[in-house]
């Protein structure tokens, strides 16, 4: 049994990890470092962007919820993020190198992986074909993912925060501490006051962007990674109740709730590196430094990365693809990872599984079910393969799956609740397809 994957991504390196530890051969493809996207600048697999969150762990939470089913199924993304996690409250957190690392040795310690370090050009005519080159996909492959879905796609936007040190960020004007005391001081908490917040304010929705290329001006802005001063062009107080909402925390530099509060996550396991939670931007450098460094914890902070912005493109999947990512044109192809319109670093690795899963089955001469609607995994895939007129990514959220059977008001007990059904739905499903 044989197949090809293109791209070492999340979802890539999910398809090729399960394919490969039942028994498959498989063909990796990556372009790095012949090619690098606009956002990667590391060798390695699995490389993280945007954040090095992968969001809460807690299992009675959306996000929690659905790392429990991929646990469940053996997902080497998760068991690579467990042991390179670093401080984040109830989150998921990982140091974006180690974690890189981590996945690479997996993958390639595997020996029924063939690593190929060069840029695809082609879709193999023939066999399994599993397509994960991402959001960012090369030019030459986009002409032939067009050319083959009939030219059909959406493009967004998608924007990364920057990264300071956090030996630069003013102890004396900020203050550890997760929010609503989960996690002890894992978060560096940066408060503002009212007329601090409104100069921030004042000056950041009139800063200088980066110029756009004319073809990305008509892109549309995915809401989890809107840049932060679009969102703040919606109103003086969006970001107060938005991303700096001080809600959970006290200074206890003066005992009361601050007026607004940028918190600062921990980016690498050292813990020398913060990134500005929220904060991805399309600012110019220059800007970027002035104007965040108007926050009083940041005023002489040190800017190892700054933000960026640039093009995601996805897939029309509800007209193209089948609950198992596979084409309905051709179901020999898969899709995985964000180009489905999973968003996400978790959903998109999770789409990664479902396609390794899927496309191992019609290897053995099999079809995989669709997964229960009652776990976070039936729910996006149904999500991403039902007709929708108006489909935008979406990420895992409990509003996507179907209601309790009995009504439950209490919002902490219904979530608990979905979250237990979906591990019972799933441990059902697991033994009744022999997945």
């Amino acid at each position: 049994m044989k197949a090809t994957v293109i791209g070492a991504g999340l979802a890539g390196c999910e398809v090729a990890y399960y394919l490969a530890r039942h028994g498959v051969d498989v063909e990796l493809w990556e372009m790095k470092p012949e090619r690098f996207s606009p956002a990667h600048v590391s060798e390695g697999f699995a490389e993280l962007v945007c954040s090095n969150s992968l969001k809460s762990d807690d299992p009675a939470t959306a996000s929690g919820m659905l790392k429990a089913e991929m646990r469940a199924l053996g997902s080497v993304v998760l068991s690579c993020a467990d042991v390179t996690s670093v401080p984040a409250g109830g989150a998921l957190a990982v140091d974006r190198e180690a974690f890189s690392a981590a996945v690479t040795e997996r993958i390639t310690a595997c020996e029924n992986v063939k690593v190929i370090r060069k840029e695809a050009l082609e879709i193999p005519s023939e066999g399994e074909v599993i397509i994960a080159t991402g959001p960012l996909t090369s030019d030459a492959m986009a002409k032939r993912i067009e050319a083959l879905t009939g030219g059909e796609g959406l493009h967004f936007f998608d924007a990364a925060s920057p990264i300071v040190t956090a030996e630069s960020v003013d102890d004396k004007k900020s203050f550890r501490l997760a929010r609503y005391g989960k996690g002890g001081d894992d978060y560096i908490n940066c408060p503002l006051t009212k007329d601090e917040y409104e100069a921030f304010w004042r000056e950041l929705v009139n800063a200088e962007t980066a110029p756009l290329h004319e073809f990305e001006k008509e892109c549309k802005v995915f809401e989890s990674c809107m840049p932060v001063e679009i969102a703040a062009k919606r109103g003086p107080d969006t970001l107060r109740f938005g991303i700096l909402k001080p809600v959970g925390l006290i200074d206890p530099a003066t005992g009361r709730r601050p007026y607004a509060v940028l918190q600062l996550r921990q980016d690498n396991a050292e813990g020398t590196l913060y990134n500005l939670v929220g904060f991805q931007t399309n600012l110019k450098f220059g800007e970027q430094k002035r104007v965040f460094s108007m926050i009083p914890a940041l005023a002489n902070a040190e800017f190892v990365r700054y933000g960026v912005m640039h093009r995601n493109t996805y897939l029309d999947s509800p007209r193209l693809l089948n609950h198992d990512f596979s084409l309905k044109s051709d179901p020999r192809i898969y899709f995985a990872g964000q180009m489905t319109g999973v968003e996400g670093y978790i959903e998109s690795a999770m789409s990664g599984l479902v396609a390794g899963i899927a496309c191992f089955k019609r290897l053995k001469g099999e079809k995989l079910p669709p997964f229960p609607r009652e776990t976070g995994i039936g729910a996006l895939t149904a999500y991403v393969s039902s007709e929708n007129a108006d489909f935008q990514p979406m990420n895992i959220n409990f509003g996507i799956l179907p209601d309790t059977e009995t009504h439950i008001r209490d919002k902490k007990e219904k979530r608990r609740r979905l979250s237990e059904r979906s591990a019972e739905a799933l441990k059902r499903y697991i033994s009744e397809n022999n997945v």
